[in-house]
């Protein structure tokens, strides 16, 4: 018989267990700050009619969906979350309670071209609110919170979140005239960080932009300074257009509420260089990016909505969100060094070894352990003591506990720290004490640690 060479595709990531542990933690901590603001759990199909994923697609998106017939079914992939969100909202919008916050984990598909950390299969971390008719501004001071404490409970410290308001670039291109071509000005001025001014302006020049309004513009998007001062030189254009006016308003009111959501003012920055490339965001927009790696671009990005679900209903939904992209996100910080090695990867926080025929006393301890939440694993194969320890050494399980005919008959087990090789005798009971109160010492372990000295 033949064999198959086993392979991974292309752009697809597969991890051995430890780093998979390390992947699982990071999932563990956004679930659990994305519920203590009251976001709800949601999952949609990974296959949908390609007809509902390509509703407002064409383009790149198009080119990119993989897609597929079953019969005489038109079938696709889900390219995000966004679009599922948008059919689900539609579809049960009788039975939600508005407005509707959701926070959704899983993985997308892109058939685009492989290459180092970009891959066609991966993970995306998504919150929206989505509200019936109106979305109080609020919500759009909150999300940076999210992201702030998502991050940080992930142990990242040095990112920044960049937070700017469409309406105040629409407003200010109606200003020069450039109200028809926002769009277009607004998808290269993005591009800014990537190519530089200079050749943003040639690019302007080239899309029909005068000489004068490239030079406006490009001294426009230069304004910088601490958040207050940005406000402050916003305020000189104010009185000229509504749209500006009322995206300085909601800017405004944004930067305050930000610190009472907790969010220390050296890790958010009013940029007016951010604008996000699609075309629907209408108001608030955020990018986050690495302090130290700035070359990876934004980490963490989304903003406000005004229609989310207009292709499959006429109800309007308005919302906000960001998009976390986790698995670059994690491939980013291991190749980076950032991931923490000392984080507990182990499958089992105590390996049990038997050393006796009959297993009992080995199993009842284990669920023992199990029942104070304690991970436990009873090591029956009948091996080596050598090869049963070099087990427990490979898959750096923290404690190893022998069991024999001695100590089952004195009523004791021997526990030994794998890190420091003491090891103590204790009765079950102290023993489950002991080791489940050094574990809540490990658990405080975030998966990143920024400081790799």
């Amino acid at each position: 018989m033949d064999r198959i060479k086993p392979r991974t595709l292309s752009g697809f990531m597969e991890l051995l267990p430890a780093p998979q542990a390390q992947f699982e933690g990071m999932l563990e901590r956004l679930r659990k700050t994305y519920s203590l603001y009251g976001f709800t759990p949601l999952d949609t199909p990974v296959i949908e009619s390609a007809e509902i994923l390509l509703a407002k697609g064409g383009g790149e998106t198009e080119k990119q969906i993989y897609r597929f017939t079953k019969g005489d079914s038109d079938l696709a992939l889900r390219f995000d979350l966004t679009v599922p969100l948008a059919k689900y909202v539609a579809l049960h919008y009788n039975d939600l309670t508005f407005p509707f916050r959701r926070y959704q984990i899983g993985k997308v598909y892109r058939g685009e071209r492989a290459q180092r950390g970009r891959f066609r299969e991966f993970y995306q971390c998504d919150i929206d609110v989505i509200g019936d008719g109106k979305l109080d501004i609020s919500n759009e001071a909150e999300i940076p919170a999210i992201i702030y404490n998502a991050f940080t409970s992930m142990g990242l410290e040095r990112f920044k979140i960049r937070v700017n308001n469409r309406k105040i670039l629409t407003g200010f291109y109606d200003m020069q005239g450039l109200g028809d071509q926002a769009a277009d000005i607004m998808r290269t001025v993005d591009k800014l960080d990537k190519i530089g001014p200079e050749k943003v302006r040639a690019l302007l020049i080239e899309s029909g932009v005068s000489e004068a309004a490239a030079g406006e513009i490009l001294s426009f998007i230069a304004i910088t300074g601490s958040n207050g001062e940005v406000l402050q030189a916003l305020e000189g254009y104010r009185g000229r257009n509504e749209i500006f006016d009322q995206g300085l308003d909601e800017l405004g009111t944004v930067v305050k509420y930000l610190s009472a959501f907790g969010v220390p003012e050296d890790h958010f920055a009013v940029d007016l260089t951010i604008a996000r490339g699609l075309d629907y965001y209408t108001g608030t927009v955020y990018e986050t990016v690495m302090l130290d790696h700035p070359e990876i671009g934004s980490i963490c990005s989304g903003g406000r909505y005004d229609n989310l679900a207009e292709y499959y209903t006429d109800k309007k939904l308005p919302g906000v969100g960001i998009s976390i992209g986790l698995t670059r996100l994690f491939y980013v910080l291991g190749e980076q060094g950032y991931l923490n090695p000392d984080q507990n990867t182990a499958p089992a926080d105590v390996l049990i070894l038997p050393m006796t025929e009959d297993l009992s006393p080995a199993i009842a301890f284990a669920t023992q352990l199990r029942n104070q939440g304690v991970r436990a694993q009873v090591y029956g194969e009948q091996k080596k003591f050598k090869a049963k320890m070099t087990y427990a050494d490979k898959q750096k399980i923290p404690y190893v506990v022998f069991l024999g005919e001695d100590e089952i008959s004195r009523g004791v087990v021997k526990v030994k720290e794998m890190t420091s090789g003491q090891q103590q005798e204790l009765t079950p009971e102290e023993a489950v004490r002991s080791i489940a109160a050094d574990l809540e010492k490990l658990k405080g372990q975030a998966p990143i640690r920024e400081d790799k000295a």
